[in-house]
């Protein structure tokens, strides 16, 4: 469901001296949010129909480098400004912070009023476009994991990102005695994403030590990616409040497991019927269906850079700890980076298990819906169900191993030029090149460790 306050009510509360502070976020190339905080007053006397914001941000990196090379803009045209249009049916109460609400923002050029194409909320709205106009309703969930940790945010940056305690010192996977001591942390999470409007389903230990996940309502992939942007925020914003941090690395140690963000997905009808089920058939899939897995498959080592973003990402690619590294499909088997869920139900489903919860969730959503549709405006045959361990088989498609590779694959991707436009895939494949570049050019402690005294 989008917000959960309308802009009569935002008065009233306004008026009654219950909000005074409005956060007015758009998203990142990250897929992070950024924005101002309106004082409540100004924004619902006229502040509520634009703001501006530099158009640098579209082109920084993690640290907020201005990085040279993308055409949208530079220091030769003067970083101008982008219109930030705030989507009023995304407003919202954020109960972990006092008195205040939040809206959502679409970018817009300055002078047309046009969506920046190379925004991320811009790129997934164009895609669910198309799948509405083949008469389907895309529908998404994202599951994400992450750390908590005892140290602060503060504390750990000061001591050079050493001595990270997580809070817990065993694997705690449904583990219900561990977890109640997370609970400080995760029930404030629940209720203020619930609070929020985000209708969240659960909460549970991972498949580590101080390892959580948090679950949400199924919705439609805009809502789902929105949601998914906010729930970032606020954890980080409910675990700093309590002197805590948390982590969406996808790999923050290699002795441990990875954080993920598996993606279900599935089309219904623009009426609300399941365009993916098909009870005559041997697993309940549709033709449809067919054709958008094997769309995705086609298509999955193109779209692994919208997936996995980062050199980092890539490490959690790894054998025996439920990270996939084979691009193929399996019944309900952890194994495979595509699991078919919910058999013969109305909840038919795939769940692409390659991204990380480190996934700009707009640009994830977007890159898979628009493999899936490809596959059904070909008529893509899927190719067969794969069975066993997924890790041991040989000769099969690999999940791209390296950012480098990701990113050449992206670059020379027809369907995502076709898909997003030629301008769009080259902003990403910079983006990747400058992150790439930043990480050969840097001496890690590993190399340091291995090599100082050794070499």
């Amino acid at each position: 469901m989008p917000g959960n306050m309308t802009m009569d009510a935002l008065k009233d509360a306004v008026a009654r001296g219950e909000i005074d502070t409005v956060v007015v976020a758009g998203i990142d190339m990250q897929g992070r949010l950024i924005g101002k905080r309106f004082h409540a007053a100004f924004f619902v006397n006229g502040g509520y129909e634009e703001t501006h914001c530099c158009n640098y941000l579209l082109t920084v990196d993690m640290e907020m480098n201005t990085v040279q090379g993308y055409k949208s803009t530079s220091w030769e045209t003067g970083y101008g400004d982008y219109v930030m249009k705030p989507d009023l049916s995304t407003l919202r109460l954020v109960p972990w912070l006092p008195a205040t609400a939040m809206v959502l923002c679409d970018l817009l050029d300055h002078h047309t009023h046009e969506e920046v194409p190379h925004s991320p909320r811009a790129i997934l709205k164009k895609q669910v476009a198309r799948a509405r106009a083949m008469g389907f309703e895309p529908m998404m969930a994202t599951e994400l994991e992450f750390y908590i940790f005892e140290n602060s945010y503060e504390s750990f940056r000061d001591g050079g990102f050493a001595g990270l305690k997580p809070i817990s010192g065993y694997n705690e996977d449904y583990q219900l005695f561990q977890t109640t001591k997370e609970e400080e942390v995760m029930r404030a999470v629940r209720n203020g994403l619930y609070g929020a409007g985000i209708p969240v389903e659960n909460s549970k230990g991972e498949a580590e030590a101080g390892q959580e996940e948090i679950n949400y309502r199924y919705s439609d992939a805009l809502d789902t990616a929105d949601n998914h942007a906010i729930i970032k925020t606020a954890v980080k914003e409910i675990a700093w409040a309590k002197g805590k941090s948390v982590t969406f690395m996808a790999k923050y140690d290699h002795r441990r497991a990875g954080s993920s963000s598996h993606v279900h997905q599935s089309l219904w009808t623009l009426d609300g019927k399941p365009a993916f089920l098909d009870k005559d058939d041997a697993h309940g899939m549709s033709a449809v269906m067919k054709q958008f897995m094997a769309g995705q498959l086609a298509h999955a080592r193109e779209i692994t850079l919208f997936l996995a973003p980062y050199v980092n990402s890539y490490k959690r690619f790894c054998v025996g700890m439920f990270a996939p590294t084979k691009a193929v499909w399996s019944a309900d088997n952890r194994t495979a980076g595509f699991r078919l869920c919910g058999e013969q139900t109305k909840g038919i489903r795939v769940e692409c298990r390659i991204p990380g919860s480190d996934v700009n969730p707009y640009l994830c959503c977007a890159a898979l819906l628009a493999a899936g549709l490809d596959g059904i405006e070909k008529k893509m045959e899927l190719e067969p169900e794969m069975r066993g361990d997924m890790y041991r088989a040989q000769g099969i498609r690999e999940i791209p191993t390296n950012l480098r590779e990701a990113a050449a694959l992206a670059n020379g991707s027809a369907m995502l030029r076709a898909a997003f436009g030629d301008d769009v895939v080259d902003h990403y494949h910079h983006a990747a090149q400058w992150e790439i570049s930043e990480t050969d050019r840097v001496v890690t402690d590993f190399e340091v460790q291995r090599l100082l005294e050794r070499a």
